[in-house]
């Protein structure tokens, strides 16, 4: 399953290098082992390294354009100008539509804004692209809960902790019975 996924998103990337974007950097042997490293971690304070090199990995944009729309977008978030940052990453994913972070991203700047059902399809886009996308993952659990959705985080959220159990929002997942663990 996971090689039809890698075949599908080159395939797509392929297509989108043909509009003017090249293929996103394949980082998925740096990513397994970052995702073996963090499991393996003794501590949280450990495991946020590997967390960071994870995000250092997704942040890097497939060329010069794209990376400078997406660190133009980051710098208007940092400053709350979410119409700067939608502005940006509207054109990033229409520039790079098989590079998950855009969407991430711009789902980020919805949750943040509190229009929490505009994130929901991009969140969804960033993990059809990258199915291990922990923030992307998080960020669809927190959106859903955020909607009233418990019910459709949970599983999300346990998803993104399987594949990081220091993940801060491992606090948020609860028994069957809706208790926190």
């Amino acid at each position: 399953m996971r090689n039809l996924m890698i075949a599908l998103a080159v395939a797509a990337a392929q297509s989108a290098a043909a509009d003017g974007c090249p293929v996103t950097p394949d980082h998925t042997t740096a990513l397994d082992g970052l995702y073996a490293e963090v499991q393996r971690a003794p501590n949280e304070m450990i495991a946020r390294n590997f967390s960071s090199q994870m995000w250092e990995l997704w942040l890097e944009a497939p060329d010069e354009p794209s990376q400078m729309m997406l660190d133009e977008a980051l710098r208007a978030m940092r400053v709350s100008d979410y119409l700067r940052a939608e502005d940006r990453l509207n054109t990033l994913v229409s520039y790079c539509p098989f590079y998950p972070e855009g969407y991430n991203q711009r789902a980020f700047v919805n949750y943040l804004r509190g229009d929490y059902a505009a994130a929901l399809p991009d969140l969804d886009q960033a993990i059809a692209l990258n199915p291990r996308h922990t923030g992307a993952l998080t960020g669809k659990a927190l959106t859903l809960i955020a909607l009233g959705r418990e019910d459709e985080a949970q599983p999300v959220l346990k998803d993104a902790v399987a594949l990081n159990p220091w993940l801060g929002e491992r606090v948020l997942i609860t028994e069957p019975e809706g208790e926190p663990l």
